[in-house]
């Protein structure tokens, strides 16, 4: 930190109460609220493409600076709305092939390059390791990348593979604060649980126009459903369904560490939702993760998750027998029996026998930036999705990248799987969950990128935190 940093936040201690500073950050962030609804309903919701983006990197900043517990909160929000936000202006003023607006998330999370590139040091003594291998990986994919491809996707792929470490690592910074982080996070996913699922629900029953046109659009029925009631597949304010199947997931599991009346009807709108998203492999994921809950706590502590999965189950239950839901639900749920019929997983098991020999033979990797093309008919830059996280891993990094990439989630995984802290603090037995669980899933998806790697990270992150400031209480 430099003499001029010391002097402004001296400046503010003195001058300004946390009430004060809790209160200037509220307005800040109204401020911005406000200025999009202006923009948006005043005729100028075209210019929100640049000014969305702009804003918001300069409130992350704000509350980077000034107040870092509600940076975090910001941050986790603006990765949930961003894309409601998009497909709102997509709407009134016509599609936008570049999807520009959706580097917003990306922009709000690279402030914390500061904290990394300040702490990495001193950190790596402190259990840091694992987040330089997974720097270094992606470091060198980079500089393969710039040799490869263009700069443009180049610079794309880095905000997908850095955005998620470079945030966890600063959660993990922050572990003396880990009480007030924990307490932010839950609060943040527990509202997150109850209006996405609220706005899913809705999603499906009523299919909205700005819903509908990006599906029309974007023609991805395949994956999406069809654009009518009852025909979607849930992704609520995300942008797809994977990514708002891995934000429930992770939710839902972090309900069981909170307690008030607010669970309830979070519990019912968003286990509706996830179902009605028809994500298998979150489901599978949200399993694995109650396992690895109930198999780490007290008995005390087991008796009262068993007693809230009921309560959830009875919230719950009587919603899903109602057709066109019980249908929708059932006939997914009938997969799970055939799956050699499946079409999505005769599809990710093609592609692994077409491409896992062709990925483990490339030792340098085609650098990042390798799945986004460039459109010769459109001049749009366009992603080609690969159906596995552990290809592409080795199809980006190379041996050379993907050996110290995996290595640090690796580490990561033996470190958290040794915590006992678990046994009485239930956000670190669901922290370890959400992030084994995650991991569990990127051999059918890729998802150590965007939100989903931000949810991989950035609770193995608050594991690591809490196991640090917990070591550090019982030395005092």
């Amino acid at each position: 930190m430099t003499s001029k940093q010391i002097l402004f936040n001296s400046v503010l201690q003195q001058n300004f109460s946390p009430q004060d500073r809790a209160a200037q950050a509220w307005m800040v962030i109204l401020g911005f609220i406000l200025l999009t609804i202006v923009c948006y309903f005043a005729g100028a919701a075209a210019i929100l493409r640049l000014v969305f983006p702009a804003t918001a990197l300069l409130v992350g900043l704000f509350l980077y600076l000034r107040h870092p517990i509600l940076y975090i909160g910001f941050t986790w929000w603006i990765w949930f709305l961003t894309p409601l936000v998009s497909r709102l202006i997509d709407y009134r003023v016509g599609w936008d092939a570049t999807r520009q607006i959706l580097i917003t998330p990306y922009l709000v999370v690279f402030v914390t390059i500061g904290t990394f590139l300040r702490y990495l040091p001193s950190t790596l003594r402190q259990g840091g390791l694992p987040f330089l291998l997974a720097f270094i990986g992606v470091f060198y994919g980079f500089l393969v990348g710039l040799i490869y491809n263009a700069p443009v996707p180049v610079a794309r792929g880095l905000l997908d593979w850095l955005s998620p470490i470079i945030f966890a690592f600063h959660l993990f910074t922050n572990w003396r604060d880990y009480p007030s982080y924990r307490d932010h996070i839950q609060r943040t996913f527990l509202w997150c649980v109850l209006i996405l699922g609220a706005y899913g629900v809705y999603q499906f029953v009523v299919a909205p126009e700005w819903d509908r046109y990006w599906l029309i659009e974007s023609k991805m029925f395949s994956s999406s459903g069809d654009p009518v009631p009852f025909g979607m597949r849930v992704w609520s304010t995300l942008h797809s369904v994977g990514p708002f199947g891995s934000v429930m997931q992770a939710g839902l599991l972090l309900l069981f560490t909170r307690t008030g009346f607010l669970i309830f009807p979070a519990s019912a709108v968003g286990y509706l939702s996830f179902l009605l998203a028809q994500a298998r492999t979150n489901w599978g994921g949200w399993l694995l993760g109650v396992i690895i809950i109930l198999g780490s706590v007290k008995a005390r502590i087991q008796i009262r998750l068993i007693t809230i999965i009921l309560v959830m189950a009875l919230c719950v239950v009587p919603l899903i027998t109602i057709e066109p839901i019980s249908k929708v639900v059932a006939t997914r749920f009938e997969t799970f029996s055939n799956l050699e019929k499946d079409s999505s997983f005769k599809d990710r098991s093609g592609s692994y026998d077409r491409n896992l020999s062709v990925a483990l033979s490339n030792g340098l990797g085609n650098g990042l930036g390798n799945i986004w093309k460039v459109n010769e008919k459109t001049g749009q830059i366009e992603v080609f999705v690969i159906d596995s996280g552990v290809l592409d891993m080795f199809f980006t990094l190379g041996w050379f990248g993907a050996i110290p990439y995996l290595g640090g989630l690796i580490l990561l995984i033996v470190n958290v799987s040794k915590y006992s802290e678990g046994r009485f603090d239930s956000f670190v037995s669901a922290s370890r969950a959400i992030g084994i669980s995650a991991c569990s899933q990127l051999i059918i998806g890729s998802g150590m990128l965007s939100v989903a790697g931000m949810i991989l990270w950035g609770f193995f992150a608050m594991a690591m935190a809490a196991h640090k400031y917990y070591q550090h209480q019982g030395t005092k």
